[in-house]
Protein backbone atom coordinates (compact mmCIF):
# COMPACT_ATOMS: atom_id res chain seq x y z
CA UNK A 1 0.00 0.00 0.00
CA UNK A 2 1.21 3.38 -1.25
CA UNK A 3 0.90 6.20 1.72
CA UNK A 4 0.88 10.06 0.82
CA UNK A 5 2.05 12.13 3.82
CA UNK A 6 0.64 15.36 3.73
CA UNK A 7 2.62 18.32 5.30
CA UNK A 8 1.04 21.29 7.26
CA UNK A 9 3.25 24.35 6.99
CA UNK A 10 2.98 26.29 10.22
CA UNK A 11 0.53 28.74 9.26
CA UNK A 12 -2.35 25.75 8.02
CA UNK A 13 -4.47 26.66 11.22
CA UNK A 14 -4.92 30.15 9.99
CA UNK A 15 -5.34 29.41 6.66
CA UNK A 16 -8.07 26.72 7.39
CA UNK A 17 -9.86 29.23 10.03
CA UNK A 18 -9.87 31.70 6.85
CA UNK A 19 -11.49 29.07 4.75
CA UNK A 20 -14.22 28.42 7.46
CA UNK A 21 -14.90 31.84 7.27
CA UNK A 22 -15.48 31.81 3.75
CA UNK A 23 -17.90 28.66 3.90
CA UNK A 24 -19.64 30.46 6.04
CA UNK A 25 -20.42 33.36 4.38
CA UNK A 26 -21.31 31.76 1.56
CA UNK A 27 -23.97 29.44 3.09
CA UNK A 28 -25.43 32.68 4.48
CA UNK A 29 -25.66 34.66 1.15
CA UNK A 30 -26.54 31.43 -0.93
CA UNK A 31 -30.47 32.19 -0.67
CA UNK A 32 -30.39 36.06 -1.85
CA UNK A 33 -27.83 35.14 -4.58
CA UNK A 34 -30.81 32.56 -6.01
CA UNK A 35 -33.74 35.01 -5.39
CA UNK A 36 -34.32 37.19 -9.40
CA UNK A 37 -33.32 40.78 -9.09
CA UNK A 38 -35.80 43.44 -10.02
CA UNK A 39 -33.90 44.34 -12.86
CA UNK A 40 -33.68 40.78 -14.37
CA UNK A 41 -35.96 39.60 -16.82
CA UNK A 42 -36.34 36.96 -19.35
CA UNK A 43 -35.00 37.68 -22.64
CA UNK A 44 -37.48 38.59 -25.52
CA UNK A 45 -35.79 35.96 -27.95
CA UNK A 46 -35.88 33.07 -25.12
CA UNK A 47 -38.02 30.21 -25.92
CA UNK A 48 -40.62 29.64 -23.05
CA UNK A 49 -39.91 26.13 -21.53
CA UNK A 50 -42.61 23.06 -22.98
CA UNK A 51 -41.94 19.55 -23.06
CA UNK A 52 -41.62 17.76 -26.41
CA UNK A 53 -45.04 18.18 -29.19
CA UNK A 54 -47.72 15.78 -27.74
CA UNK A 55 -50.87 15.02 -29.12
CA UNK A 56 -52.65 17.17 -26.32
CA UNK A 57 -50.09 19.77 -27.43
CA UNK A 58 -49.69 21.96 -23.79
CA UNK A 59 -50.41 25.31 -22.80
CA UNK A 60 -47.85 27.74 -22.48
CA UNK A 61 -48.10 30.84 -20.70
CA UNK A 62 -46.86 33.71 -23.54
CA UNK A 63 -45.02 36.87 -22.13
CA UNK A 64 -48.00 39.26 -24.08
CA UNK A 65 -51.31 37.98 -23.45
CA UNK A 66 -53.55 38.17 -26.72
CA UNK A 67 -56.53 40.13 -26.53
CA UNK A 68 -58.59 37.59 -27.35
CA UNK A 69 -56.97 34.58 -25.11
CA UNK A 70 -58.44 31.25 -25.52
CA UNK A 71 -60.06 31.92 -28.52
CA UNK A 72 -58.69 29.39 -30.73
CA UNK A 73 -59.32 26.73 -27.99
CA UNK A 74 -63.10 27.42 -28.06
CA UNK A 75 -63.34 26.62 -31.80
CA UNK A 76 -63.39 23.39 -33.20
CA UNK A 77 -63.06 22.14 -36.95
CA UNK A 78 -63.37 19.24 -39.17
CA UNK A 79 -60.22 18.17 -40.70
CA UNK A 80 -60.60 15.52 -43.55
CA UNK A 81 -57.17 13.42 -43.41
CA UNK A 82 -55.49 11.87 -46.77
CA UNK A 83 -56.89 8.38 -45.48
CA UNK A 84 -60.56 9.85 -45.37
CA UNK A 85 -61.19 9.74 -42.17
CA UNK A 86 -62.15 13.10 -40.59
CA UNK A 87 -60.80 14.21 -37.57
CA UNK A 88 -62.67 16.76 -35.00
CA UNK A 89 -60.07 18.89 -33.29
CA UNK A 90 -59.66 22.52 -31.59
CA UNK A 91 -58.61 25.46 -34.12
CA UNK A 92 -55.57 25.50 -31.96
CA UNK A 93 -54.24 21.96 -32.51
CA UNK A 94 -54.77 22.34 -36.26
CA UNK A 95 -52.81 25.41 -36.45
CA UNK A 96 -49.91 24.27 -33.76
CA UNK A 97 -50.03 21.39 -36.83
CA UNK A 98 -50.21 23.98 -39.57
CA UNK A 99 -47.19 26.03 -38.53
CA UNK A 100 -45.35 23.57 -37.98
CA UNK A 101 -45.60 22.03 -41.57
CA UNK A 102 -45.30 25.80 -43.27
CA UNK A 103 -42.77 27.51 -42.00
CA UNK A 104 -39.18 26.85 -40.92
CA UNK A 105 -39.68 26.68 -36.88
CA UNK A 106 -36.10 28.04 -37.22
CA UNK A 107 -37.58 31.37 -38.30
CA UNK A 108 -37.30 34.60 -35.85
CA UNK A 109 -40.84 34.60 -33.50
CA UNK A 110 -42.27 37.67 -35.24
CA UNK A 111 -42.13 35.80 -38.33
CA UNK A 112 -44.01 32.39 -36.96
CA UNK A 113 -46.38 34.83 -35.13
CA UNK A 114 -47.51 36.59 -38.92
CA UNK A 115 -47.11 32.77 -40.52
CA UNK A 116 -49.76 32.08 -37.31
CA UNK A 117 -52.47 34.79 -37.95
CA UNK A 118 -52.44 33.99 -41.55
CA UNK A 119 -52.78 30.32 -41.44
CA UNK A 120 -55.77 31.12 -38.97
CA UNK A 121 -57.00 33.48 -41.49
CA UNK A 122 -56.63 31.71 -44.45
CA UNK A 123 -58.50 28.42 -42.40
CA UNK A 124 -61.61 30.76 -41.47
CA UNK A 125 -61.88 32.32 -44.85
CA UNK A 126 -61.86 28.76 -46.76
CA UNK A 127 -64.10 27.40 -44.30
CA UNK A 128 -66.82 30.05 -44.94
CA UNK A 129 -66.86 28.81 -48.61
CA UNK A 130 -65.32 25.47 -49.39
CA UNK A 131 -69.65 24.25 -50.09
CA UNK A 132 -69.08 20.62 -51.36
CA UNK A 133 -65.39 20.78 -51.36
CA UNK A 134 -64.75 18.54 -48.50
CA UNK A 135 -68.00 16.88 -47.52
CA UNK A 136 -68.50 16.45 -43.74
CA UNK A 137 -65.49 18.19 -43.10
CA UNK A 138 -64.24 21.92 -43.11
CA UNK A 139 -60.51 21.86 -44.44
CA UNK A 140 -58.50 19.08 -45.72
CA UNK A 141 -54.36 18.20 -44.86
CA UNK A 142 -53.62 18.34 -48.30
CA UNK A 143 -51.21 21.27 -48.96
CA UNK A 144 -52.28 21.60 -52.59
CA UNK A 145 -55.86 21.98 -51.65
CA UNK A 146 -55.98 23.76 -47.96
CA UNK A 147 -52.65 24.06 -45.95
CA UNK A 148 -49.69 21.79 -45.20
CA UNK A 149 -50.01 19.47 -42.13
CA UNK A 150 -47.69 17.75 -39.64
CA UNK A 151 -48.40 15.82 -36.39
CA UNK A 152 -46.52 16.85 -33.66
CA UNK A 153 -44.79 13.64 -33.75
CA UNK A 154 -43.85 13.77 -37.23
CA UNK A 155 -42.95 17.51 -36.84
CA UNK A 156 -40.43 16.14 -33.76
CA UNK A 157 -38.67 13.64 -35.83
CA UNK A 158 -37.76 16.72 -38.67
CA UNK A 159 -36.64 18.85 -35.84
CA UNK A 160 -34.26 16.30 -33.96
CA UNK A 161 -32.56 17.64 -31.28
CA UNK A 162 -34.02 21.18 -31.38
CA UNK A 163 -37.61 19.79 -31.09
CA UNK A 164 -38.38 20.61 -27.96
CA UNK A 165 -37.46 24.37 -28.11
CA UNK A 166 -39.05 24.90 -31.61
CA UNK A 167 -42.14 23.06 -29.95
CA UNK A 168 -42.01 26.10 -27.14
CA UNK A 169 -41.46 28.81 -29.99
CA UNK A 170 -44.29 27.44 -31.89
CA UNK A 171 -46.32 27.35 -28.64
CA UNK A 172 -45.57 30.70 -27.96
CA UNK A 173 -46.29 31.91 -31.68
CA UNK A 174 -50.25 30.63 -31.24
CA UNK A 175 -50.62 31.81 -27.42
CA UNK A 176 -49.17 35.58 -27.93
CA UNK A 177 -51.68 35.50 -31.87
CA UNK A 178 -54.57 33.66 -30.07
CA UNK A 179 -57.50 34.64 -32.14
CA UNK A 180 -55.99 36.92 -34.32
CA UNK A 181 -57.13 37.28 -37.85
CA UNK A 182 -56.13 39.44 -40.70
CA UNK A 183 -59.32 41.82 -41.53
CA UNK A 184 -60.24 43.49 -44.58
CA UNK A 185 -63.77 45.54 -44.02
CA UNK A 186 -64.41 43.91 -40.97
CA UNK A 187 -63.63 39.73 -42.75
CA UNK A 188 -61.31 37.60 -42.89
CA UNK A 189 -58.87 37.73 -46.49
CA UNK A 190 -57.94 35.09 -48.14
CA UNK A 191 -54.28 35.49 -46.90
CA UNK A 192 -52.34 33.14 -49.67
CA UNK A 193 -48.92 33.23 -48.60
CA UNK A 194 -45.58 31.51 -50.54
CA UNK A 195 -41.64 31.30 -49.61
CA UNK A 196 -40.01 33.49 -51.66
CA UNK A 197 -39.77 35.85 -54.26
CA UNK A 198 -37.40 38.06 -56.03
CA UNK A 199 -37.72 41.24 -54.33
CA UNK A 200 -41.30 42.18 -55.11
CA UNK A 201 -44.46 40.05 -54.74
CA UNK A 202 -47.44 40.49 -57.46
CA UNK A 203 -51.11 41.47 -57.87
CA UNK A 204 -53.53 38.70 -57.79
CA UNK A 205 -55.18 40.02 -61.04
CA UNK A 206 -51.73 39.29 -62.94
CA UNK A 207 -51.06 35.59 -61.78
CA UNK A 208 -54.58 34.81 -61.29
CA UNK A 209 -56.95 36.97 -63.44
CA UNK A 210 -58.81 38.42 -60.39
CA UNK A 211 -58.68 41.64 -58.71
CA UNK A 212 -58.09 41.63 -54.96
CA UNK A 213 -57.37 44.85 -52.98
CA UNK A 214 -55.31 43.36 -50.42
CA UNK A 215 -53.65 41.03 -52.54
CA UNK A 216 -51.52 43.81 -54.44
CA UNK A 217 -48.16 44.04 -54.86
CA UNK A 218 -45.42 45.57 -52.18
CA UNK A 219 -41.40 45.40 -51.94
CA UNK A 220 -39.97 42.00 -50.13
CA UNK A 221 -36.56 41.75 -48.69
CA UNK A 222 -35.73 38.28 -49.03
CA UNK A 223 -32.89 37.11 -51.48
CA UNK A 224 -29.53 35.39 -51.38
CA UNK A 225 -30.06 33.98 -47.95
CA UNK A 226 -33.04 32.13 -49.01
CA UNK A 227 -31.99 28.04 -50.29
CA UNK A 228 -32.61 27.06 -53.58
CA UNK A 229 -33.72 30.91 -54.10
CA UNK A 230 -32.16 31.07 -57.98
CA UNK A 231 -31.97 27.81 -59.65
CA UNK A 232 -31.81 26.32 -63.65
CA UNK A 233 -33.47 23.92 -65.44
CA UNK A 234 -32.37 22.46 -68.29
CA UNK A 235 -34.52 20.33 -70.87
CA UNK A 236 -33.06 18.70 -74.13
CA UNK A 237 -34.89 19.67 -77.03
CA UNK A 238 -36.38 15.92 -77.11
CA UNK A 239 -37.99 16.22 -73.68
CA UNK A 240 -39.11 19.62 -73.94
CA UNK A 241 -40.98 18.79 -77.42
CA UNK A 242 -42.36 15.78 -76.14
CA UNK A 243 -43.71 17.34 -72.38
CA UNK A 244 -45.16 20.42 -74.54
CA UNK A 245 -46.88 18.77 -77.03
CA UNK A 246 -47.89 16.11 -75.01
CA UNK A 247 -50.61 18.94 -72.62
CA UNK A 248 -50.41 21.19 -76.43
CA UNK A 249 -50.76 18.81 -79.71
CA UNK A 250 -51.22 22.32 -81.87
CA UNK A 251 -48.11 23.48 -81.00
CA UNK A 252 -45.41 24.33 -83.93
CA UNK A 253 -41.55 23.22 -83.25
CA UNK A 254 -40.51 22.63 -86.18
CA UNK A 255 -38.94 25.76 -86.66
CA UNK A 256 -35.74 26.68 -84.68
CA UNK A 257 -35.09 26.32 -81.45
CA UNK A 258 -34.46 29.94 -81.34
CA UNK A 259 -37.89 30.54 -82.66
CA UNK A 260 -39.83 28.47 -80.27
CA UNK A 261 -39.96 31.16 -77.65
CA UNK A 262 -42.15 34.94 -77.98
CA UNK A 263 -43.60 37.18 -76.72
CA UNK A 264 -42.29 36.60 -72.80
CA UNK A 265 -44.48 39.48 -70.79
CA UNK A 266 -43.90 39.90 -67.21
CA UNK A 267 -45.59 41.98 -64.43
CA UNK A 268 -43.89 44.81 -62.26
CA UNK A 269 -42.44 42.05 -60.11
CA UNK A 270 -40.80 40.46 -63.16
CA UNK A 271 -43.58 37.48 -63.00
CA UNK A 272 -44.04 35.89 -65.97
CA UNK A 273 -48.22 36.64 -66.88
CA UNK A 274 -48.18 35.35 -70.75
CA UNK A 275 -45.52 33.73 -72.43
CA UNK A 276 -46.15 32.18 -76.06
CA UNK A 277 -44.37 28.97 -77.22
CA UNK A 278 -44.75 27.37 -80.41
CA UNK A 279 -46.90 29.74 -81.50
CA UNK A 280 -49.85 28.73 -78.04
CA UNK A 281 -50.09 31.46 -76.13
CA UNK A 282 -49.93 30.19 -72.13
CA UNK A 283 -50.16 31.95 -68.66
CA UNK A 284 -46.46 32.06 -66.81
CA UNK A 285 -48.01 29.74 -63.73
CA UNK A 286 -49.22 27.37 -66.79
CA UNK A 287 -45.58 27.09 -67.82
CA UNK A 288 -44.65 26.43 -64.64
CA UNK A 289 -46.30 23.82 -63.68
CA UNK A 290 -46.23 22.35 -67.20
CA UNK A 291 -41.93 22.40 -67.04
CA UNK A 292 -41.69 22.14 -62.60
CA UNK A 293 -40.50 25.60 -62.09
CA UNK A 294 -40.16 26.82 -58.58
CA UNK A 295 -41.67 30.07 -59.60
CA UNK A 296 -43.22 31.76 -62.70
CA UNK A 297 -40.59 34.64 -62.36
CA UNK A 298 -38.31 32.93 -65.07
CA UNK A 299 -36.31 33.58 -68.27
CA UNK A 300 -36.16 31.02 -70.80
CA UNK A 301 -33.84 30.17 -74.33
CA UNK A 302 -33.92 27.51 -76.45
CA UNK A 303 -30.67 26.92 -78.65
CA UNK A 304 -29.50 23.76 -80.58
CA UNK A 305 -28.08 22.33 -76.78
CA UNK A 306 -31.27 22.23 -75.57
CA UNK A 307 -33.69 25.21 -73.23
CA UNK A 308 -32.72 26.54 -70.37
CA UNK A 309 -35.30 28.37 -67.22
CA UNK A 310 -33.54 30.54 -65.27
CA UNK A 311 -36.02 30.78 -62.16
CA UNK A 312 -35.80 33.16 -59.25
CA UNK A 313 -37.66 32.60 -55.99
CA UNK A 314 -40.36 29.55 -54.90
CA UNK A 315 -44.00 29.86 -55.05
CA UNK A 316 -46.58 31.94 -57.12
CA UNK A 317 -45.73 35.20 -55.12
CA UNK A 318 -49.03 36.35 -54.22
CA UNK A 319 -49.69 37.63 -50.25
CA UNK A 320 -47.14 37.16 -47.61
CA UNK A 321 -43.60 35.73 -48.87
CA UNK A 322 -42.34 33.21 -45.63
CA UNK A 323 -38.76 34.31 -46.52
CA UNK A 324 -39.63 37.69 -46.68
CA UNK A 325 -41.56 38.08 -43.69
CA UNK A 326 -38.58 36.42 -41.65
CA UNK A 327 -35.97 39.07 -43.24
CA UNK A 328 -38.43 41.76 -42.01
CA UNK A 329 -38.72 40.29 -38.75
CA UNK A 330 -34.38 40.11 -38.45
CA UNK A 331 -34.97 43.66 -38.99
CA UNK A 332 -36.96 44.45 -36.09
CA UNK A 333 -40.69 44.37 -37.54
CA UNK A 334 -43.23 42.63 -35.66
CA UNK A 335 -45.96 40.30 -36.53
CA UNK A 336 -48.60 42.90 -37.19
CA UNK A 337 -46.61 45.64 -39.52
CA UNK A 338 -45.75 42.27 -41.50
CA UNK A 339 -49.09 41.47 -42.26
CA UNK A 340 -50.11 44.97 -42.29
CA UNK A 341 -47.16 45.34 -44.99
CA UNK A 342 -47.85 42.25 -47.22
CA UNK A 343 -51.23 42.41 -47.29
CA UNK A 344 -52.46 45.81 -48.48
CA UNK A 345 -54.95 47.73 -46.40
CA UNK A 346 -55.96 45.19 -43.63
CA UNK A 347 -56.05 45.39 -39.83
CA UNK A 348 -55.26 42.88 -37.70
CA UNK A 349 -57.61 42.22 -34.84
CA UNK A 350 -60.48 39.29 -34.06
CA UNK A 351 -64.00 38.87 -34.71
CA UNK A 352 -66.84 40.60 -32.62
CA UNK A 353 -67.80 37.15 -31.69
CA UNK A 354 -66.79 33.48 -31.93
CA UNK A 355 -70.09 33.06 -34.00
CA UNK A 356 -69.52 35.70 -36.38
CA UNK A 357 -69.31 34.50 -39.67
CA UNK A 358 -66.04 34.28 -41.87
CA UNK A 359 -66.26 35.62 -45.10
CA UNK A 360 -64.21 37.58 -47.67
Amino acid sequence: MIRQEIRRSPTWPLRAAGLGLVLLLFLFLLPALLLPGKGREREEDQPLPSPLPTATLPLVEPTVASPVSGWDQSQTLRLLRGDGQVEKLTLRDYLWRVTAAEMPASFQLEALKAQTVAARTYCLYQRSGTGDKHPGADVCDDYTCCQAYLTPEQAAVGWGAEAETYAAKINRALLETDGLLCLYEGKPIDAVFFSSTAGRTSDAVSVWGTEIPYLSAVDSPEGEEVPGWQTVVTFSLEDFSARFRGTYPEADLTVPPQDWFRDLVLDDSGVVTTVTIGGVSLSGGQARSLFGLRSAHFTAAATEEGVTFWVTGYGHAVGMSQYGANAMAGEGKNFQEILEWYYTGVTVGGLVSPDTEAGG
